[in-house]
C-alpha cells in the first residue's frame, strides 16, 4: 500500500515537472514572438505563463516539502507552505498584470500595427503545447494534477481568441483588437488572483472549510447514544484539502473506558464522513466545569 503511494506521488510529481518545462519554454517563445509580432497580447500571455511556470515550480517544491511530517517546529507538519507559495505567486502576477494594463491602454489610446500572420502561428503553437500538457496530465488522480490540467485547458481557450483575433487582422485592418484582448487576459488573470489570495487568506485565517456543513456534523454528534452535548468546537483546514476539527464531548452519565473508545471511533468516523481526516475529542461528564464552556463556538 506504501509503495503503491509513493509511486502515485513520484508519478504525480513527474507529471507536474514536465507541465513545468512545456510551459516554462513555451513562455519563452512566447516571450519571442510577443516582441517580433509587436503583439501586447502575446506579451500579456507571456507575463502569464512565466508566473504559471513560477508557481508550477514552486507547487512542486512545496509538494515535496508538506510530505515532511510534524516536528519540534512544525507539530501540524508542512501542509501550510503550499499557501506562501500561492500568496507569492498571486502578488507577482498582480504586479506584472497591472504593467501590461498600463501597455495595452496605451495601445488603445494609440494602435501599433501588429503581425497577424506571427500571431497567427503563435496561437497554433500555443494550443498544440498547451493541448500536450493536458494529454499528460489528464490521466493524474492527484487534486494537484486536475487543477494544473484545468489552468492549461484555460491557456488553451486563450489561445483560441488569439487565433481567431489574428485570422481577423489578416483581413480586417483593426490593430486595436490585440490591446483589448490583451486586456481581457489581464482582467482574466487578475480574477484569478483575486480567488486564489481569498481562498489562501481564508484558510490563513482559520475559516470553516466551505465544504464542511458543521451544524449537520454536530447535530448529528449529538444524536449518538450517550452524548449529552458538544462545546469549545473549532473546525478549520491546513491547506484547503487537510480539515481539523477539536471538540469538547459532554457525556451524559459516567461511562466505562471501552464506552468512550467505542464513542470516539463512532465520533471519528462521522468526520471522515465530512472529509475530515484529524480529529481531537476531549470528553467530560455532565457535572464537569470545562474553563472553555463560557468561549464555546
Amino acid at each position: 500500500m506504501s509503495h503503491d503511494h509513493s509511486h502515485h506521488h513520484d508519478h504525480a510529481s513527474g507529471n507536474i515537472v514536465a507541465a513545468f518545462f512545456l510551459n516554462l519554454g513555451f513562455a519563452i517563445i512566447e516571450l519571442v514572438g510577443g516582441l517580433l509580432t509587436n503583439s501586447v497580447a502575446i506579451l500579456s500571455d507571456a507575463l502569464h505563463d512565466f508566473g504559471d511556470s513560477i508557481s508550477l515550480g514552486v507547487a512542486w517544491y512545496l509538494q515535496r516539502l508538506s510530505n515532511k511530517k510534524g516536528d519540534l517546529n512544525y507539530t501540524y507538519g508542512y501542509k501550510r507552505f503550499s499557501l506562501l507559495g500561492a500568496i507569492f505567486i498571486s502578488v507577482v502576477l498582480l504586479v506584472g498584470s497591472i504593467f501590461v494594463i498600463q501597455a495595452a491602454i496605451g495601445r488603445v489610446i494609440h494602435p501599433e500595427v501588429s503581425n497577424a500572420r506571427g500571431m497567427f502561428f503563435l496561437a497554433i503553437l500555443g494550443i498544440a503545447v498547451n493541448g500536450a500538457a493536458i494529454f499528460r496530465l489528464k490521466k493524474g488522480d492527484s487534486l494537484n494534477e486536475k487543477a494544473v490540467m484545468l489552468h492549461f485547458m484555460e491557456d488553451v481557450l486563450g489561445w483560441i481568441a488569439v487565433l481567431i483575433v489574428s485570422v481577423v487582422m489578416m483581413f480586417v485592418d483593426v490593430p486595436v483588437l490585440d490591446p483589448i484582448l490583451s486586456l481581457g487576459i489581464s482582467v482574466w488573470v487578475l480574477a484569478n488572483v483575486y480567488k486564489n489570495l481569498k481562498a489562501s487568506f481564508k484558510i490563513l485565517m482559520q475559516k470553516v472549510p466551505a465544504e464542511v456543513n458543521e451544524p449537520k456534523l454536530l447535530d448529528k454528534i449529538r444524536q449518538l447514544d450517550k452524548v449529552k452535548d458538544l462545546h469549545d468546537v473549532h473546525l478549520w483546514t491546513l491547506d484547503g484539502e487537510r480539515h481539523i476539527i477539536t471538540l469538547h464531548v459532554v457525556t451524559c452519565c459516567a461511562i466505562s473506558v471501552n464506552e468512550l473508545s467505542g464513542l470516539k471511533t463512532s465520533i471519528r468516523n462521522l468526520c471522515k464522513e465530512f472529509g475530515i481526516y484529524h480529529a481531537t475529542i476531549e470528553f467530560e461528564t455532565e457535572n464537569e466545569q470545562c474553563e472553555f464552556e463560557a468561549g464555546c463556538c
